[in-house]
């Protein structure tokens, strides 16, 4: 079966600085180079630190700004090839659920039109057909048709976030791009939205791309996960092969940081050297070395790539060619 998604060297740069700023102009590589396919059906985590680029790469992915390089297929078509009204029309079949429920909704809309509203756009049904698909959405989500009439202001974070998911099934989408949906909510709530989406994945058939900082939610939601640092992808696997053997440093340093449900046990904290480098001075060599505990003099200086390291895994460290170093064998 052919991947719905597959991204292949994407990269995102940005200006800084310039003649206002009485500055030389710098570049920041936001996205440096990052390739993945999402197979249908397939919920892929996308974790790192704030700043990493996963939101960048999840807005390249549905062209919300435009890459600086590469490529991204998407249900078999090249999205960088289609003509503006094609990639209009393409649009329908993937969406994206926004950090902040908030922000992401017109206040000065009743939630009844801001779910209608793609539906307009598309002129996928008349009024009366639209409201019928508005009071269902609302029951897909666990709301009441009623709150139709609400304004988002009158809402919680956890039934303004549903909004938002049911503002992004109204067209029934293949691919749901998942930017941080439970980040800004209350614990409490966190884990009734979830279980919206796994159950929403499951009655419709979706794909997702589910950005987190939370390893431990990645861990929960995705079949497969993607570590990024620094703009670049560092390992990626099937979720249990990653977990119970991380094969990058910086993973291995997530997973330590990550709470364990059970009391009784204790995974020993590694604490990384220094702060996050900044996008505007990235290290040579591996990204992480300055901050890595298992550093030695070729991370330095020699760039690692992405190599296999299992079925399905592979990670960018020079010490899997020496697994014992890694895993202190």
């Amino acid at each position: 079966m052919a991947p719905l998604v597959e991204v292949q060297g994407l990269e995102k740069r940005f200006s800084v600085g310039g003649a206002w700023l009485r500055g030389r102009r710098r570049v920041i590589h936001a996205v440096d180079g990052v390739s993945f396919a999402i197979e249908p059906g397939e919920v892929l985590g996308l974790v790192g630190e704030s700043g990493c680029g996963k939101t960048t790469t999840g807005r390249l992915i549905l062209r919300l700004i435009e890459p600086s390089a590469g490529r991204i297929r998407f249900e078999g078509h090249d999205l960088m090839a289609l003509s503006p009204p094609r990639l209009w029309a393409t649009r329908q079949r993937m969406q994206i659920v926004f950090q902040d429920p908030f922000a992401s909704l017109n206040p000065r809309m009743r939630v009844g039109s801001i779910i209608a509203e793609p539906l307009a756009i598309y002129e996928r049904a008349g009024a009366t057909e639209r409201r019928r698909q508005v009071s269902e959405l609302l029951d897909v989500v666990g709301l009441d048709p009623a709150f139709a009439e609400r304004y988002p202001h009158e809402l919680s974070g956890g039934q303004r976030q549903r909004i938002g998911i049911a503002a992004a099934l109204a067209l029934r989408p293949s691919l749901i791009v998942a930017d941080e949906p439970v980040s800004a909510l209350d614990v409490s709530v966190q884990a009734q939205v979830l279980n919206l989406l796994m159950d929403l994945r499951r009655r419709f058939g979706l794909t997702y791309l589910f950005i987190s900082h939370d390893l431990h939610v990645v861990l929960h939601m995705s079949d497969r996960v993607a570590v990024m640092y620094l703009g670049e992808i560092v390992e990626i696997g099937p979720r249990d092969a990653l977990y119970r053997a991380p094969r990058h440093p910086y993973t291995q340093v997530l997973l330590s940081a990550a709470p364990v449900a059970d009391p009784k046990l204790r995974r020993e904290r590694i604490v990384p050297k220094g702060e996050v480098a900044s996008p505007l001075a990235v290290p040579s060599g591996c990204r992480f070395h300055p901050r890595c505990p298992l550093v030695f003099d070729r991370c330095r200086v020699e760039r690692p790539l992405l190599r296999t390291v299992g079925a399905g895994h592979e990670a960018a460290c020079h010490l899997n060619e020496a697994p014992a170093l890694l895993t202190g064998a």
